[in-house]
């Protein structure tokens, strides 16, 4: 079983749904997930939010918080995990936001930098994480994490 396999059975043992939001990777988690027979019982759907002025008008994440934080940042990650949750009506919801280049302009993150947050009713966590590689290559990288980190917050799968 595979590691997206694995998350679905744990999510739909606990009887729990699971939503996405998505910038760099453009909905390929939602790809990826949506691959696997019998998803829908847990997998809800995602937003892909490509632009920050779609994460204002979807996920009601202010501008000035954005402008504020950068757009690829843990706080911007995780406001819109927490409010893609209520959004997407889920238990659990995924968010990566980043860069995958394969420019960055100046000031702004580097190429390779990806935010991810994980939201659930109890709690929002968010990180981020340096990948190095083509623009591709790093947004698959950056779907496996997602999975990893929502693997992680369920004990039974550190076992594994």
């Amino acid at each position: 079983m595979n590691r997206m396999h694995e998350l679905l059975q744990i999510l739909a043992d606990r009887k729990l749904t699971l939503g996405s939001v998505e910038s760099m990777t453009g909905g390929l988690f939602a790809a990826k997930v949506t691959e696997i027979p019998g998803a829908s019982k847990v997998f809800k759907g995602s937003l892909v939010t490509y632009s920050a002025e779609l994460k204002e008008k979807l996920l009601g994440i202010e501008h000035d918080f954005i402008e504020r934080n950068g757009v690829v940042s843990d706080a911007v990650a995780a406001e819109m995990a927490r409010k893609g949750r209520v959004a997407l009506g889920v238990d659990v919801a995924l968010a990566v936001t980043g860069n995958a280049g394969p420019d960055a302009e100046p000031g702004k993150a580097e190429v390779g930098t990806v935010c991810f947050a994980l939201a659930t009713k109890d709690a929002v966590w968010a990180f981020p994480y340096q990948f190095k590689g083509e623009r591709n290559e790093i947004r698959a990288a950056a779907v496996d994490m997602m999975v990893q980190l929502a693997l992680g917050s369920f004990p039974e799968a550190e076992k594994k």
